[in-house]
């Protein structure tokens, strides 16, 4: 790989300068993104979806614990396998503690979510040393309602919000053809008793998560910098972030 050329400190500054405009003009599209993605309508969950956590059985609705929002990595790891997909667990990998009280500063709660049996589940992650929730939807729809695994003959082909007759011109056709994992994100959103899918992302769309932000702007609630932490807790991790976008 060639190294980038060498310059005076003034031609430097200038390139730099026009770098910094178009990132500027990217960061405000991401805004508006973020707006726009929290503006999505919402769909109510009908399906009494029963998944499996080490503390037995559980509803999606108990993913949430104390809070109103979930956001749920949709893991690779088939039923078939010993060890989780490498690309999620790298991302997973990446996954902290410090990530995951900040979102539940937002009332935001965090899980993953395979196909595979628990035990595989547990095995794999107490040898990976990972704390987050981790449920096993082995037996039901979940996997197959969220097109994070794709079985023609289980459920009409869908991914990343096409068909299969849209997925073969660009080279995916191969999606109709037998059984097979997809990575994404899902986020939920629990108004009173009921609970809504909110937002989705598949494919490439996985790579823009960062830190706690980018999470928060898959949810319907988004940042929520005016949100007020419940009084007679100390454990809020939040600062003052300045705008420095102008």
């Amino acid at each position: 790989m060639s190294l980038p050329q060498v310059v005076s400190r003034g031609e430097w500054l200038a390139a730099r300068s026009a770098l910094l405009a178009k990132e500027k003009e990217m960061t405000r599209a991401r805004d508006v993104l973020s707006t726009q993605r929290r503006e999505l309508p919402m769909v109510r969950i009908e399906k009494p979806y029963e998944l499996q956590g080490p503390n037995g059985a559980a509803t999606l609705d108990d993913l949430f614990g104390r809070h109103r929002q979930l956001i749920v990595q949709h893991f690779m790891f088939d039923p078939e396998w010993d060890d989780g997909c490498p690309s999620c667990t790298a991302a997973a990998d990446e996954l902290s503690q410090g990530l995951l009280s900040h979102l539940g500063a937002r009332s935001t709660s965090f899980a993953a979510v395979s196909r595979a049996p628990l035990e595989k589940i547990e095995s794999y992650k107490q040898r990976r040393g990972w704390t987050f929730p981790w449920y096993s939807s082995f037996g039901s729809d979940f996997n197959y309602d969220f097109n994070v695994t794709i079985d023609s003959a289980v459920a009409p082909v869908m991914f990343n919000f096409r068909t299969l007759d849209e997925l073969e011109p660009v080279g995916l056709g191969w999606l109709g053809e037998g059984s097979s994992e997809q990575p994404g994100y899902s986020s939920f959103l629990r108004d009173g008793q009921d609970v809504f899918h909110t937002y989705s992302v598949y494919a490439r769309g996985c790579e823009m998560l960062g830190g706690s932000y980018y999470f928060l702007d898959m949810t319907a609630l988004g940042r929520q910098e005016e949100w007020e932490e419940p009084k007679g807790r100390a454990d809020d991790p939040r600062e003052a972030t300045p705008d420095f976008s102008a």
